[in-house]
């Protein structure tokens, strides 16, 4: 004769089931940690990035705008000394932005657009040096220096 099945246990009598039961939570919430710490890490990448590219943003304006801006400027035109004896050398010093061609009268040397240069003259007489600047568009700027030679 056949023996009859023994009778089958409920689901929730056995062992087994609340073990795996365990694990399965256990690895949803390990699994969740993970994933929000990757997404806060996603998230904070993305804004240190973006602040960053503001920044640098920000700091190529201030250069620009340092160097000139769009404007044609002569920024700075000097003599160093201002004052010298007959003989002596002299450097007058300029920086120019947004200059297409550069001239400084009375000048044998050649000068060309520069945000920071200085040539060297020997005046024998009290001289105005003028810096005549032209931008792109044709447009024209000057500036004058007196060099007082004693």
């Amino acid at each position: 004769m056949p023996q009859p099945d023994p009778p089958r246990k409920s689901l929730f009598k056995t062992s087994s089931f609340y073990s795996w039961s365990l694990v399965a939570v256990v690895t949803l919430v390990v699994g969740w940690i993970f994933f929000s710490r990757w997404w806060q890490n996603r998230v904070f990448e993305h804004r240190m990035r973006q602040e960053r590219t503001e920044k640098q943003h920000e700091d190529d304006l201030a250069t620009l705008e340092q160097l000139g801006g769009k404007e044609l400027a002569i920024q700075t035109f000097y003599a160093t000394p201002g004052e010298l004896r007959r003989g002596q050398s002299v450097q007058l010093c300029y920086g120019v932005a947004n200059a297409k061609t550069v001239k400084l009268e009375p000048q044998s040397n050649p000068v060309w657009p520069s945000y920071s240069r200085c040539v060297d003259v020997t005046p024998s007489k009290t001289t105005a040096y003028t810096l005549t600047i032209t931008g792109a568009g044709g447009n024209t700027k000057s500036q004058t220096l007196v060099v007082t030679v004693r």
